[in-house]
């Protein structure tokens, strides 16, 4: 018998890159359509904002560029909806646009594009934001009177226990300060479900990322329920630490990853200088990546014989 031995890849299906963004899309439409329900019509427009802009970024650098135009693949799409997510829905819209032309030209375009960025970008974006709008980008709008508020987390973190926080159910269903698409949690269980049921992401890292958090916070005496439900810890697992292009592809090394997001994040929220701390995890573990993709890498059915 013949051994035909071949590079990769060895097994093909008819997922492609769009088929992938659309399943994505379609898991975030219940955190959008949330949004819009717990914080009014200006969600829409701050997500309608970011997309847009993202999109138009990718075809006008491509163009700029003379590149293959890539908008199609609806990876743009995503990420200005990623970035809308984690924004607070009083956010000025100019500074959305930035945050947007950002995460795709300085983080997706300037390092090959879709595949070859080392951070997730809206990710990455978000923090600059931070960065450069720390005012806007932590003033909350508490969704029952529209007035400013500190997040639970936030409230939390500073003791002010005087301020009565949101019951467990209202945590549930995004009755909350904080971004405008991770305060639903129902929302974003029924996308992560859809995403794994169809087979775009694997358990390995958002259990590893979640169950880190739940069991530190055990550990260290805090609420559970309130680290696992709070701040962008489910949109997070989910939706960026599932990241292709910037997260290990080994289930071995998924697990590392998410359990690397759990301990950063559970670093900053105890012990440093902000409430949360799930975007600097992601970003901190996508710069381990290419580490734990080489340390967890699988070993090659076929190779060069011993020297």
């Amino acid at each position: 018998m013949k051994l035909i031995s071949s590079v990769s890849p060895h097994i093909y299906n008819k997922n492609s890159t769009q088929r992938i963004m659309l399943d994505v899309v379609l898991a975030l439409v219940p955190a959008a359509v949330a949004s819009v329900i717990i914080f009014g019509l200006r969600a829409l427009l701050v997500i309608g904002v970011c997309v847009a802009v993202c999109v138009f970024s990718e075809w006008l650098f491509e163009k700029i560029c003379k590149k293959e135009n890539t908008i199609s693949d609806l990876s743009a799409v995503v990420t200005g909806m990623l970035l809308a997510f984690n924004l607070p829905v009083s956010i000025p819209l100019w500074q959305a646009a930035f945050g947007s032309i950002v995460a795709i030209v300085m983080v997706k375009q300037l390092f090959g594009g879709i595949g070859q960025n080392f951070a997730n970008p809206a990710i990455t974006a978000r923090i600059i934001m931070m960065t450069a709008f720390s005012g806007t980008m932590t003033t909350w709008t508490f969704p029952a009177d529209a007035v400013s508020s500190a997040t639970p987390l936030a409230l939390l973190a500073k003791g002010e226990l005087s301020v009565m926080p949101p019951s467990y159910l209202n945590m549930f269903l995004g009755l909350r300060g904080g971004c405008l698409g991770e305060t639903c949690v129902l929302a974003l269980l029924i996308g992560g479900v859809y995403l794994l049921a169809r087979r775009v992401i694997s358990w390995h890292t958002p259990v590893a990322f979640i169950g880190t958090v739940a069991i530190m916070s055990l550990i260290c005496g805090k609420d559970v329920l309130y680290q696992v439900m709070g701040g962008g810890l489910m949109i997070g697992a989910f939706f960026m630490a599932t990241d292709y292009a910037s997260t290990p592809p080994t289930k071995l090394g998924k697990i590392i990853f998410g359990i690397g997001c759990g301990l950063i994040t559970i670093l900053i929220r105890f012990w440093g200088n902000f409430p949360e701390g799930v975007s600097f995890s992601i970003l901190l573990m996508n710069i381990l990546t290419p580490y734990i993709s080489k340390l967890t890498r699988l070993k090659p059915l076929t190779g060069g014989a011993e020297k």
